[in-house]
């Protein structure tokens, strides 16, 4: 009987040690991955910290450029304005433009000049991956005009035209990245929203065609039988790839607990915040429990 029950207790402590073997290993694991995901976000933050830095240096070089060759038109004594033919105009105009696509070559903008005058191609990118492009068949001529595009119907050109065109080619071309930028990176998202995570959603994800107004109906669960919430994210700023507006309920009783409520509010926050894979990237990992650091 001493052997048996000697077996027994033997038996009880190699289990043990089993499950704390597990328990070991397990925490390990979960201790690289975060150590792994934390290498990641500082090699981005780093990353994005020079490529602001290449930004701005850029900036400064192009606006040098624009006030290089101001200059040399400024300086042109008065009576010698009237032998300035046109076609020295149009040439002067072809030298800032091709300059400013020089100076902004690492940013997207790429160029080519023309019979007519430049072609100039924008690329757009969202968290580094390369999207869409378009193009811009500038006449350079007086007044300058836009001779062919594939921008889309629905990004506001002829609005930034008028202001920026005759006045203003450097900021013209800046401002028309900025929307078409903005617009790839939501469309982006949404079309990651649905290939990627297509078992969150309940019913179809709804979308305009400039992507500046998404609803859908979402679990953080997508195998459990939690009630789902419903999502409406609304991008008044076209130039933004993240929403202004963010409302969030829940279809289920009609008395909240507080748990669901919090849980509630820190999605708001969430989308607010980060690109729409990302929130539910941290819905994946976590399931029911949000992951909050996202919302810090």
């Amino acid at each position: 009987m001493e052997w048996a029950n000697d077996g027994k207790s033997r038996g009880g402590v190699l289990a043990h040690l089993e499950r704390l073997e597990i328990q070991v290993n397990r925490s390990r694991k979960n201790l690289e991955d975060l150590q792994r995901a934390q290498a990641i976000e500082s090699a981005l933050g780093t990353k994005i910290h020079k490529l602001r830095c290449l930004r701005d240096e850029l900036r400064a070089e192009a606006k040098q450029r624009q006030a290089r060759v101001k200059a040399s038109t400024v300086n042109v004594e008065p009576d010698q304005t009237p032998e300035i033919s046109e076609q020295e105009i149009a040439k002067r105009r072809k030298e800032n433009v091709k300059a400013i696509l020089q100076a902004y070559r690492f940013t997207g903008l790429s160029g080519k000049l023309t019979s007519r005058g430049v072609c100039v191609c924008i690329s757009t990118a969202f968290e580094g991956n390369l999207l869409d492009s378009y193009f811009i068949d500038l006449v350079i001529q007086k007044p300058l005009r836009i001779h062919h595009h594939s921008i889309p119907v629905f990004i506001p050109l002829e609005e930034i035209s008028a202001k920026y065109l005759q006045t203003n080619i450097q900021h013209f071309l800046f401002c028309l990245c900025e929307y078409l930028n903005a617009y790839a990176g939501r469309k982006y998202q949404a079309d990651r929203l649905q290939s990627d995570f297509a078992a969150f959603l309940v019913g179809p994800l709804r979308r305009n065609s400039l992507c500046n107004l998404l609803s859908f109906t979402y679990k953080v669960e997508p195998r459990g039988q939690s009630f789902p919430f419903c999502a409406r994210l609304l991008y008044k700023d076209l130039t933004t790839a993240l929403p202004t507006d963010v409302t969030v309920t829940y279809q289920g009783t009609d008395a909240l607990s507080s748990s669901w409520e919090e849980q509630r509010a820190s999605h708001e926050n969430l989308f607010f915040s980060k690109p729409l894979h990302q929130v539910f990237t941290s819905f994946a990992r976590k399931g029911e429990k949000l992951d909050m650091s996202l919302v810090s």
